[in-house]
């Protein structure tokens, strides 16, 4: 009865899901927000809660993170990532500024304590890789000029969350500070190690992954993958950045036969992700902090753009790649929740969990939002303001053909 009860909510659940990823195409906007709503429809305290498959469920949600981000490192080299984490690095230090800070502000604002401003810094300094990973293939960016430094800033914030989550949960547990350093060590030595073996031995372990037969290659690469993220979460690294580094590890033929095959598996568990986020949110909780999450969304959501539109400025794209690279930037996730997840299992703030839930809930929705139409509203507004300032601005403007669009998302064109 239990194996039936499973298979007709999972059943349900899969193809829900399909019917709203087909609404979502019918009127071209990603179905990321589709899929939250559903599961807060299904979740604790929706209209009809899950019970036998919310275990798998949670299952497949974690494995969703861990292919859409092997996926993403599969579009680059190793060489690619260090060359733009060494010139991106900058942008890392502008993220932190402006997007952990007001985080801290708001939780000391409503009195909170400096151990929960270390956590709200936290939740709104990270964007969500799942969700960005799974705009940018909806939205056929992956080949945009902008796209390596979004990459290069998620890059910089998963490394970032190996030094900042040892840190947090020592913080929580009120452990020694020699304690808390061995675990920060511990973090450190293996992303660094993970980092090294994909540079040093990315094309023996091409050849080790390497066959013909698709069903094997298909078995190598997703064990692997498995593998090196639990081994990375076990040792306080991010499965995120465990699976993007195996991702970076593979190249050539490994790569494109990879990318091919897992492609649909990534679709299936990304989905099952955004509805599992939804699922374990009571709506009754979101209420009461609706607006400080709110207002603190609408900062962060303009600190993210300017961030993007500086760090993609920095690296030479051009203006409408700066703004699609901000608008990308603002979705918020797992991190997020993850982190708060940490403080309320604390028990430092009890309104601090709802509050992060709202917050990641709005950036959620609204960053495949952003990300789609950021560029298009300032483009509207810098002819608009071109119109006001003269008629040859306008003309000029109007003159530039369409395909001059295109030819700078894919790198032809710079401003």
């Amino acid at each position: 009865m239990h194996s039936a009860l499973f298979l007709i909510e999972f059943g349900a659940i899969i193809l829900g899901l399909g019917l709203l990823g087909r609404f979502a195409g019918r009127f071209q906007f990603s179905p990321i927000p589709l899929y939250l709503l559903a599961g807060l429809a299904f979740g604790e305290g929706g209209l009809l809660p899950l019970g036998a498959s919310e275990e798998f469920v949670a299952i497949g949600a974690e494995i969703g993170v861990i292919l859409l981000l092997l996926m993403l490192g599969l579009e680059y080299t190793a060489t690619d990532l260090v060359s733009n984490l060494k010139t991106q690095y900058p942008a890392g230090l502008v993220d932190f500024c402006l997007n952990a800070l007001p985080g801290a502000a708001a939780a000391l604002l409503l009195g909170w304590g400096p151990v929960a401003a270390v956590v709200l810094a936290g939740v709104t300094w990270v964007s969500s890789s799942g969700v960005i990973a799974k705009v940018l293939g909806d939205l056929g960016r992956v080949g945009n000029r902008e796209t390596p430094v979004i990459l290069s800033v998620l890059v910089l914030e998963d490394l970032a969350m190996a030094v900042y989550l040892p840190i947090i949960t020592a913080l929580l547990a009120g452990v020694s500070l020699a304690a808390a350093s061995v675990t920060l060590a511990i973090a450190l030595g293996v992303a660094g190690l993970v980092l090294f073996v994909a540079l040093r031995y990315g094309r023996v372990i091409s050849r080790f992954v390497s066959s013909d037969d698709p069903e094997k290659l298909l078995l190598v690469v997703l064990g692997l993958t498995l593998l090196v993220a639990g081994i990375a979460q076990q040792l306080q690294v991010s499965a995120a950045v465990g699976a993007f580094l195996v991702g970076i590890a593979l190249s050539g033929e490994v790569a494109e036969g990879t990318h091919t095959l897992l492609s649909p598996l990534r679709d299936l568990f990304a989905a099952v992700f955004f509805v599992f986020f939804g699922l374990h949110t009571d709506p009754a909780s979101i209420p009461p902090v609706l607006l400080p999450a709110l207002a603190l969304a609408v900062v962060t959501a303009l600190t993210k753009v300017g961030t993007g539109y500086w760090a993609a400025k920095r690296a030479g794209v051009g203006v409408k790649g700066r703004w699609r690279a901000g608008g990308t930037l603002v979705a918020r996730g797992e991190f997020s929740i993850v982190i708060a997840g940490l403080a309320v299992t604390a028990g430092i703030e009890p309104s601090l969990g709802p509050l992060a839930t709202a917050y990641v809930l709005i950036l959620v929705i609204v960053g495949p939002l952003t990300a789609r139409y950021t560029e298009p509203i300032a483009r509207y507004f810098a002819k608009r303001r071109d119109g006001s300032g003269g008629g040859s601005g306008t003309a000029a403007s109007t003159s530039v053909p369409v395909q001059a669009e295109a030819a700078e998302a894919r790198g032809g064109v710079q401003s």
